[in-house]
């Protein structure tokens, strides 16, 4: 499982993006419990930082750039388990997000 968050951090804005198991359920939802993918990667536990910017827009067009976010996605941090529950009520479709477009290989940003 592979998500993006943008952090506010003194003044900033990080980019992160975030691989972990998909071990939730209906039950279980909190991606920020979820062990990371790979975990004998250190940054993979607090996620891989792609970059920063001065302000919220630059820091959408960074995620943008890295990983194909797509900004009519973006969720605030308390919205994104109900997505993921819809997801995983979908039954976890593979291969492409739900406009279309492929998933990002996290292997791309090593």
């Amino acid at each position: 499982m592979r998500y993006v968050e943008v952090r506010a951090v003194n003044g900033r804005f990080e980019v992160y993006l975030h691989a972990v198991e998909d071990v939730g359920s209906e039950g279980f939802l909190d991606l920020g419990e979820f062990p990371p993918f790979d975990p004998d990667d250190e940054a993979g536990e607090f996620g891989r930082l792609l970059g920063m910017a001065e302000d919220p827009l630059a820091a959408l067009v960074v995620a943008e750039e890295r990983t194909g976010a797509v900004r009519r996605w973006w969720v605030n941090e308390n919205v994104v388990q109900d997505e993921y529950g819809d997801f995983v009520r979908a039954g976890r479709p593979s291969g492409v997000s739900v406009d279309g477009r492929p998933w990002p290989d996290v292997r791309d940003f090593a």
